[in-house]
């Protein structure tokens, strides 16, 4: 996705330009609410990260601007005000999420993950992947009629696969989206991904080497 970040703190936007750039996001990372009504008009961007506070305005009017001329681009608002009435604020003004500070950084990149499937339009609980069916209400799994059983990580690796199919994730996102807690040195995740292979197939998912793995989309 490409990303415009607008946080004016500085320790928590260069965290967060690092960790969305690990995870192969394009980040624009801005400090200003101009620069960034700039941007929103001359570039396209997947998504927006907006702080609600900003030295040169309020992220709910950048909001309202980005709203009154049309513009849908997924706008996630970050903020330290947790009120209930803030909330309520940005999400009526046009906010697809809210994600109060501090907070941690893989509830946020699984938040960004969900506002991925809404922006390609994967809001039901049911993804269909060529004869791979996943209900994520129930983490039931389909190839074709038949139900396969995974286990709790191997299911999540898959999900996490599964939300953008086709592309190619590499080892570390997957862990980290994951938590993987054998961490990166060890076999585990190769372990996983060849026993996701025996149960759905050889083919359904494809290793490139030196970068990482892709679920097939054929």
């Amino acid at each position: 996705m490409k990303i415009l970040l607008v946080e004016d703190d500085l320790p928590l936007g260069q965290s967060l330009r690092r960790v969305l750039a690990d995870e192969g996001h394009a980040v624009v990372w801005l400090r200003l609410a101009v620069e960034a009504q700039h941007h929103l008009r001359a570039g396209v961007f997947d998504a927006v990260l907006l702080d609600i506070m900003l030295p040169d305005g309020s992220g709910l009017d950048l909001l309202a601007s980005i709203r009154s001329r049309g513009d849908t681009v997924l706008v996630m608002m970050l903020t330290a005000r947790d009120a209930v009435s803030d909330r309520v604020a940005g999400l009526d003004g046009g906010a697809d999420d809210y994600l109060p500070k501090p907070f941690a950084m893989e509830e946020l990149l699984s938040r960004i993950r969900v506002l991925q499937r809404r922006g390609r339009g994967q809001l039901s609980a049911s993804w269909r992947v060529g004869d791979l069916s996943i209900d994520t209400s129930r983490r039931r799994v389909m190839m074709g009629d038949a139900e396969v059983a995974l286990s709790a990580r191997e299911y999540d690796i898959l999900v996490t696969l599964a939300a953008d199919p086709g592309k190619v994730m590499t080892r570390r996102q997957i862990e980290r989206s994951l938590m993987l807690s054998e961490g990166s040195d060890s076999n585990a995740l190769d372990v996983h991904i060849y026993n996701l292979r025996k149960k759905l197939g050889a083919a359904c998912i494809v290793t490139v080497r030196g970068v990482g793995y892709a679920l097939e989309t054929m």
